[in-house]
């Protein structure tokens, strides 16, 4: 695939969600009545704009790359009762949060069309065996899997692997499962493994599980399973990347998300026999990574770093518990600094992205 046409299918994903992000401010400071300025989708100079009903201008800019909402938080107080800082702080809590939770119901949305286009729903039930498998002395045909290594099997799909391929406990991995009914523990269950570049292991899953047609129930359930799994996912690899688990190098902007992209549209094509087997690979392994940028751009706004949602909630939370809000002046200082900072740490991995493209190696 030309990196001409993965530019443009990043470029439009990220608009995507960024979009979808700033419609779910907007839409939810319309529920309070609160008066938005501006509704613009891209950013730069303005190329077409028109003020609607509610005076909201709604504004075209020239670069295709987001949108932003504004609400005048950063204005002097006028004196309008349907300013966002005259409502209520309950309501600018919600409104803060509303874009995050549009993020992660567009991810939801992203899970249901992926498991309605595959026509089976993978269950947690073991079906069969591989000839050379060793795991079978103590797992058992009609096994439901609940938890490996004490992570709670939400989606098959996601949840196996990841529980499997991350293990730090070597060869051996601990199942409980239900058998006959009864919930049985079965701990140190054997496979062929090999160690990673993180400290654990890389287990070869050696079973397969019983899948069923899909249906009215059990789309809802895989759909929330696997949302939920990816959310989770994310939140333990912030944990990890706190802890000092990961370095720099396995951090990506978008230059390494268009890299990633563009190596999964391609494996995808490669890997079908026919045309249309390609595109649907290639269509399913990029709707699946749409889905886990945009649960991890609501969850990592979510996070209380000064300048995005996650710490102007914070404040709000000061406020409701002071019962007034923090200087302006004290507030803006701090996001700006937070801004500065994110920023920085954008340019420092894009260019770590571009010497991993370019040379095969990173800053450290």
């Amino acid at each position: 695939m030309s990196v001409t046409l993965t530019i443009i299918i990043a470029v439009f994903i990220f608009f995507i969600i960024i979009v979808v992000h700033e419609l779910g401010h907007y839409l939810a400071a319309r529920i309070f009545k609160m008066r938005v300025y501006e509704f613009s989708l891209g950013m730069g100079p303005r190329f077409f704009k028109r003020k609607l009903k509610n005076d909201t201008i709604f504004a075209l800019k020239v670069f295709p790359i987001g949108g932003s909402v504004q609400l005048g938080e950063d204005m002097e107080d006028n004196g309008d009762p349907d300013s966002f800082k005259n409502k209520p702080v309950w309501q600018r809590m919600i409104v803060i949060l509303a874009g995050a939770f549009l993020n992660l119901v567009l991810g939801l949305i992203a899970c249901f069309i992926l498991v309605g286009i595959g026509g089976e729903v993978p269950t947690r039930v073991i079906s069969s065996f591989t000839k050379d498998a060793v795991s079978n002395e103590k797992l058992m045909v009609g096994d439901e899997i609940i938890k490996i290594n004490n992570l709670t099997i939400h989606s098959p799909v996601y949840d196996i692997g990841y529980s499997m391929s991350n293990s730090k406990s070597g060869p051996s991995v601990d199942f409980l499962v239900r058998r006959n009914g009864k919930e049985i523990l079965l701990e140190n269950v054997s496979f062929a493994s090999k160690e990673n570049d993180r400290g654990g292991y890389e287990i070869t899953r050696d079973f397969f599980v019983f899948s069923e047609t899909v249906g009215f129930s059990n789309i809802f359930r895989e759909s929330f399973g696997q949302m939920f799994s990816m959310s989770r996912l994310i939140v333990m690899s912030i944990k990890d990347i706190i802890s000092g688990a990961y370095g720099l190098n396995s951090f990506s902007g978008p230059v390494g998300i268009v890299n990633v992209i563009e190596q999964s549209v391609t494996s995808a094509i490669e890997a079908g026999r026919t045309v249309e087997e390609g595109i649907f690979f290639a269509f399913s392994n990029g709707l699946n990574l749409f889905a886990l940028i945009t649960i991890n751009v609501g969850i990592f706004n979510l996070l209380p770093i000064p300048a995005l949602d996650g710490a102007r909630f914070i404040f709000f939370c000061v406020e409701a518990v002071r019962r007034r809000p923090i200087k302006a002046e004290v507030e803006g200082a701090i996001h700006f600094a937070g801004f500065a900072l994110l920023m920085l740490f954008m340019l420092v991995v894009t260019f770590n992205d571009i010497r991993k493209l370019l040379f095969g190696g990173g800053i450290i």
